[in-house]
């Protein structure tokens, strides 16, 4: 049941595609207050509470504990004291005695103290005119699946995006594109896609290409594709200021970028220096931008990455000219502790502030919002620019996009990946929290950079990171310019790199498969295991091991140098241990705790009880998804009575998602897997 409650003149943010009728009254779960400024929800929370969700946030999987704030930021340093990331994902359950979910729409900033200021105490401020939604469930996710219906359909990625991809800040021009094909290539290790930083562009404009870095671009697209790689470029938010730049030029003649204060056209800097950003939460605006895909898409481009939308703002000209005059005026004084500290704060506070976001407006279709009272909706608008063109270039095929900034809606656009994060252990296991309340929000194609973007990333971290990355729809390595080189073939054990690579491709239809039933059912990816084991305390308490599909349990290393790790398993489980697909032991392992060994070149992952899951065969030739058969696999499963597998198959492009012609319902026995946990030859 969703009961839907509206405050004050809330603005449209397309979040929701069901019509709930309006409740009056109060909703019966917290306490409301409403002030001049602010809708203010609280309830006192039990001892053995759980706050789960909010998308992308720092800290673990229960959210309980501190005060999160939905206020898209362009902060790579993802460190738990961080109450603000890339994103704004403002649903959450609270699980306890009674199960209820909440969902705030509200695109400006809204905060959820989860008991940081009174440790009892969840309290969430939102704007004076927003919408709030709450919904009930048998369980944790029955109130999931009610949202998701609530929001709409997530996105679904072609096929070869799942394959293994790889990225860096700093691939500048054909040949540093083709090393890296070729690095994979000749060390057997499966690529499909390299990505193109902002190298690739001209002085850093968006829709261009640096014709010396790139004198035949469209052929160089083609002599990739020959090798079933596919080029994935960036696009970022802002728009440089520059005469005879045609996205420029088109965008001042039709009055399509923001607008600031006095009405001109707002100016910040980013990578390029001095830009404007097109207003797409104006429809016409919107089209526009969005249409500017197809330019690339011409020349052979099926994939995309959008980047710099929260949006990020180096500095505006204003808060510049300030800078420099105070800085100026400090010439020759002796700078004490206060006034050193002071001085770098100026140059620190020039960036992505609060200042420049009111002093900025849009047009959403003859209505003039500040930006900040919208901020949040940015990044999901440009690439709901993106997707609605894509609808029109190309209707019949699925194309690859994923975005940096994102509010709830966007997931039925594109994916998201994690951000600019570091090459710390810490994030890896960030990564991990992050996925399942991710997924409750309806983003499912998403994934963390592998290894590290900042920072020199290890042999170890790497390859442990890439265990987890096995599992997660988007598995990119991606690295800044700077950094020590992370593609796998720089490391010293290469064969364990490929190996770990190769698994990815064996699990690879199940993987998808799984994936497909999440977007197509309305149901969860990456799951917390108090969502299957709602009566084990103990599960709840687990907060780095994770359900992947129906069939799978995953407990990822994620410590520097250790040899294993302790697991919960809360039932009767199959320990697969695998260092290649050819080289795999399976052992049968009891409810309870174990210290399980794990080698740094081993991935270990966990069958329930009677369930299965399918495996391609891989011949040494597999380099991409293109080399996969799909006509037989081999099944490995834990089945003491029986067992059903429904398998999802499609041509991994078109958007026929037709259950009826795609799925096909497997069903097995005790006796099927008698032998070592595996069945050979079913097709």
């Amino acid at each position: 049941m969703i009961r839907r409650f509206v405050f004050g003149q809330p603005i449209e943010t397309g979040a929701v595609v069901q019509d709930i009728p309006v409740c009056a009254g109060e909703p019966e779960y917290m306490t409301v207050t409403e002030t001049e400024e602010a809708i203010i929800l609280s309830r006192t929370m039990a001892e053995d509470d759980i706050v789960y969700g909010l998308g992308e946030q720092v800290r673990g999987i229960n959210k309980r504990g501190f005060s999160y704030i939905s206020n898209a930021s362009d902060d790579p340093v993802h460190t738990e004291e961080k109450h603000s990331l890339y994103g704004a994902h403002n649903f959450m359950i609270l699980a306890g005695d009674s199960n209820f979910g909440l969902f705030v729409d509200d695109p400006g900033k809204v905060v959820f103290d989860a008991g940081e200021t009174q440790i009892d105490t969840l309290t969430i401020t939102a704007g004076k005119n927003c919408v709030i939604y709450f919904i009930d469930g048998d369980d944790l996710k029955e109130i999931v699946h009610q949202f998701r219906g609530l929001i709409g359909r997530s996105y679904i990625a072609p096929k070869w995006a799942f394959g293994y991809q790889q990225s860096r800040w700093g691939y500048e021009c054909e040949d540093d594109v083709r090393r890296v094909v070729r690095g994979h290539h000749d060390n057997g290790i499966p690529l499909e896609a390299v990505y193109m930083d902002i190298d690739y562009m001209e002085d850093f404009k968006d829709f261009t290409i640096d014709g010396d870095k790139f004198p035949d671009f469209p052929a160089f697209v083609e002599e990739m594709k020959q090798q079933h790689v596919h080029l994935v470029p960036i696009i970022d938010a802002g728009v440089k200021i520059e005469k005879d730049y045609p996205v420029y030029e088109e965008g001042v003649r039709n009055d399509y970028f923001c607008k600031d204060e006095e009405g001109n056209d707002f100016v910040a800097a980013v990578w390029p220096g001095r830009v404007h950003f097109p207003d797409v939460l104006n429809s016409e605006a919107r089209k526009w931008f969005g249409n500017k895909y197809q330019w690339l898409i011409d020349q052979g481009i099926d994939g995309f990455w959008n980047d710099m939308n929260e949006p990020a703002i180096f500095y505006s000209d204003k808060r510049l000219k300030e800078a420099m005059d105070e800085i100026i005026s400090m010439k020759g004084m002796n700078l004490d502790i206060h006034s050193f500290f002071h001085l770098k704060d100026i140059v620190r506070e020039l960036s992505n502030s609060a200042e420049d976001y009111a002093s900025f407006y849009h047009d959403m279709d003859g209505v003039r919002v500040r930006h900040a009272d919208v901020h949040n909706l940015y990044g999901y608008n440009m690439t709901k620019a993106a997707g609605e063109a894509f609808d029109r270039i190309a209707p019949d095929r699925r194309i690859l996009m994923f975005s940096r900034s994102s509010y709830i809606g966007m997931h039925r656009y594109g994916g998201i990946w994690t951000g600019d994060n570091n090459a710390w252990w810490s994030q890896l296991l960030l990564s991990i929290q992050q996925m399942p309340a991710l997924n409750m929000c309806g983003i499912l194609y998403t994934g963390s950079d592998i290894g590290g973007f900042g920072g020199d990333t290890t042999e170890d971290l790497l390859l442990r990171w890439l265990e987890f990355g096995i599992f997660t729809p988007l598995m990119r390595n991606h690295a800044a310019i700077g950094t020590r080189e992370q593609e796998v073939y720089q490391f010293t054990h290469l064969d364990n790199f490929r190996n770990i690579i190769r698994i990815r491709y064996g699990l690879l239809p199940y993987i998808y498969s799984e994936y497909m039933k999440a977007a197509l059912k309305d149901e969860m990816y990456f799951r917390p295991l108090a969502f299957d084991y709602p009566q084990d305390k103990q599960a709840a308490g687990v907060e780095d091991q994770l359900l992947v599909g129906e069939s799978l349990m995953i407990a990822p290393v994620y410590k520097q140098n250790a040899k294993g790790r302790y697991v919960y398993l809360p039932e009767d489980m199959l320990m697969v241990r695998m260092s290649a697909m050819d080289n795999r032991s399976c052992e049968v392992m009891e409810k309870g705790h174990y210290y399980i060994e794990i080698a740094l070149n081993e991935l270990v992952f966990f069958v329930r009880k009677n369930h299965v899951l399918p495996l391609a065969r891989l011949g040494d030739s597999v380099l991409t998804t293109a080399d996969l058969e799909e006509s037989s696999y081999e099944w490995l499963g834990y089945v003491t009575d029986q067992a059903e597998y429904e398998l999802y198959t499609d041509d991994g492009i078109s958007k026929d998602y037709i259950p009826e012609e795609q799925w096909k319902i497997y069903s097995f026995t005790a006796e099927d897997f008698a032998d070592n946990f595996s069945l050979q030859n079913i097709d």
